[in-house]
């Protein structure tokens, strides 16, 4: 059996567990949670939880704050599926783990991916625990996973990336701050490959390229999910400034702390915008 051939089993097995987890519940949603925004899934009700381990071919994670598993429930009366982390390609040159997870959720009906993740800052009013809302994105992290053999089953060879981040969805979220009192920023989400951070002067470099914000990951399952035919929307939580906007010093440990400060508005945000992103 090829690589290939073994992924395409990998989602027919997995959105098989995953439909009978669901136990007839069709969520048209699912959410990514980044780094430090985890505690979202605890407010998921009626939960139902699966490790990665239990799904073929899911990605095992290997970073603090990204637990590795699936919770099936209602987020404010909507069938949802949310994601306790997620992998990066500093862990692994392998896209197929996240390609199987991405694909295994339109398997079984979702149709809306909303991704999250914890980014820096490149612009001095976007601040450090505040919530800005993607736009676009720039793709500099060296690789495309969907580089390789295409199968048509999942989507095309070729594909439009103009609305990438879905703008009449993006609309929902941002409405649904404004009636939330909940700051919320717009900008262009730039993905670099890591685990170190930056340099100042590699900062100065994407603030160049038209950047907002910057991070590692996102991007990947953004094309996956496109390429299948999924809508896309993203919320950046800012952790930090990028280096040399600030004096401070950078750490995963620092991410999760900014992340935690964050996380009560991201998930006030993600709460009143669920139903308007599904129509109900």
């Amino acid at each position: 059996m090829t690589v290939q051939q073994l992924h395409v089993e990998n989602v027919k097995r997995s959105a098989a567990a995953l439909t009978t987890v669901l136990a007839g519940r069709a969520p048209k949603l699912a959410i990514v949670l980044g780094s430090g925004l985890g505690g979202l899934a605890d407010r998921v009700e009626g939960a139902v939880t699966v490790p990665h381990a239990e799904l073929p071919g899911f990605p095992v994670l290997t970073v603090q704050g990204h637990t590795g598993a699936l919770v099936a429930g209602k987020l404010n009366g909507v069938d949802v599926v949310v994601l306790k982390g997620r992998k990066h390609f500093y862990e692994t040159d392998d896209p197929y783990p996240l390609k199987t997870m991405v694909r295994t959720l339109r398997a079984v009906g979702v149709e809306v991916l909303f991704l999250s993740n914890a980014a820096g800052s490149l612009r001095a009013p976007i601040g450090v625990s505040q919530l800005m809302l993607i736009t676009d994105h720039i793709n500099a992290l060296g690789l495309n996973p969907l580089t390789g053999a295409n199968d048509e089953t999942f989507g095309p060879r070729f594909f439009g990336m103009s609305d990438a981040w879905d703008p009449a969805l993006s609309e929902k979220i941002s409405q649904a701050a404004v009636a939330e009192l909940i700051p919320l920023h717009r900008g262009v989400y730039l993905a670099l490959r890591g685990p170190s951070f930056e340099t100042p002067a590699e900062i100065r470099m994407i603030q160049g390229w038209g950047a907002d914000a910057v991070g590692m990951s996102s991007v990947p399952e953004c094309l996956i999910a496109r390429h299948c035919g999924m809508k896309v929307v993203g919320v950046s939580c800012i952790t930090n400034m990028g280096a040399g906007l600030s004096d401070e010093k950078l750490s995963h440990d620092h991410t999760l702390e900014n992340a935690a400060k964050g996380a009560a508005n991201f998930e006030r945000l993600v709460i009143a915008a669920v139903p308007r992103l599904v129509g109900a």
